[in-house]
């Protein structure tokens, strides 16, 4: 139980029901074209992702138990149940398999593309442990990034399936896969990055003590815990903005049932906003849960497709 904590198996089954809920999504969307999928391939690319996360989990525990001691004693995991050794070696042997992956796919498919964004994942999610966490939003905004780069790294697999191996001919049957609609696969993209990044403000807020012990410089330390929080809240109605502009400006309309899931998450995100606006007393550890269950509904959307 302590090592499935340590590698936040929660956030390790989102992440698998995101890209398989991106590829469902894609296949059913788009079944008038004939499309290249490999499944095991697929399931390759979801365990190497899955091993990346769970291995920056990992590292990330390591270099904040100083501050875990502080926000949060009883979850301190590392030297109390794991050893620090045992935790950088699991870090590296993950980080290693998830990268031969990558370069088997890549060599597979013949881009590079897979081994690139593996090896720049696992040293972004190294430096924003060990350095960028600590300063003013640009951690933040990492981890945005790389909440963005899952479905990102699930289309660019149809792209490179799909899109890269022969030249479109309107002439010929066996390139007729090609262009796939990918729109509201990067809607959801983006949308989990601005949700992310305000939800790791948040979550600064209820550790503030600890990191303090660390010279993190976040929003909450430097403009106080509830302008942090209001901030952040603030940011995250633009997934809203992003969504109703979609809608508007999509041509073709999609199977009519993503945007119920969508409304209930901005719902969500604009009744928490306004409920800590005028009720500063709302614990910050709720607004977190609250966002989660945002971000959960948008994931939904997703599999609206078996309503079809």
């Amino acid at each position: 139980m302590s090592f499935l904590r340590l590698i936040r198996l929660f956030n390790l089954v989102i992440i698998t029901l995101t890209m398989i809920g991106i590829a469902d999504y894609l296949l059913i969307m788009n079944n008038f074209q004939k499309v290249i999928f490999n499944p095991f391939h697929y399931g390759l690319l979801i365990l190497s992702t899955v091993l990346i996360a769970a291995a920056g989990n990992m590292i990330n525990d390591y270099f904040d138990i100083k501050a875990d001691r502080v926000n949060k004693p009883e979850r301190v995991i590392v030297s109390k149940y794991i050893k620090k050794r045992w935790v950088i070696i699991l870090h590296w042997c993950f980080n290693a398999l998830a990268f031969i992956i990558g370069i088997y796919l890549s060599y597979r498919y013949k881009s590079l593309v897979f081994a690139f964004v593996h090896l720049l994942s696992i040293n972004m999610l190294w430096f924003y442990s060990t350095y960028f966490k600590k300063k003013l939003l640009l951690g933040n905004g990492m981890i945005g990034l790389l909440t963005a780069l899952v479905p990102l790294l699930s289309v660019w697999f149809f792209t490179v399936l799909n899109e890269s191996n022969l030249p479109y001919s309107r002439y010929h049957e066996n390139t007729w896969s090609y262009f796939l609609n990918y729109n509201f696969v990067l809607l959801l993209a983006i949308c989990a990055g601005i949700q992310n990044l305000g939800r790791e403000i948040v979550k600064d807020a209820e550790d503030i003590e600890g990191d303090k012990l660390i010279h993190v410089n976040s929003l909450a330390i430097k403009f106080g815990s509830r302008n942090a929080i209001i901030l952040a809240l603030g940011f995250i109605q633009l997934p809203t903005v992003c969504g109703l502009l979609f809608f508007w400006m999509n041509k073709e309309p999609l199977n009519g049932y993503e945007k119920y899931f969508l409304m209930v998450s901005a719902a969500i995100n604009g009744i928490i906003f306004i409920a800590y606006f005028f009720n500063k007393n709302i614990p910050p550890r709720f607004i977190h849960l609250a966002l989660k269950l945002s971000m959960f509904f948008g994931l939904s959307s997703l599999f609206s497709v078996y309503f079809l």
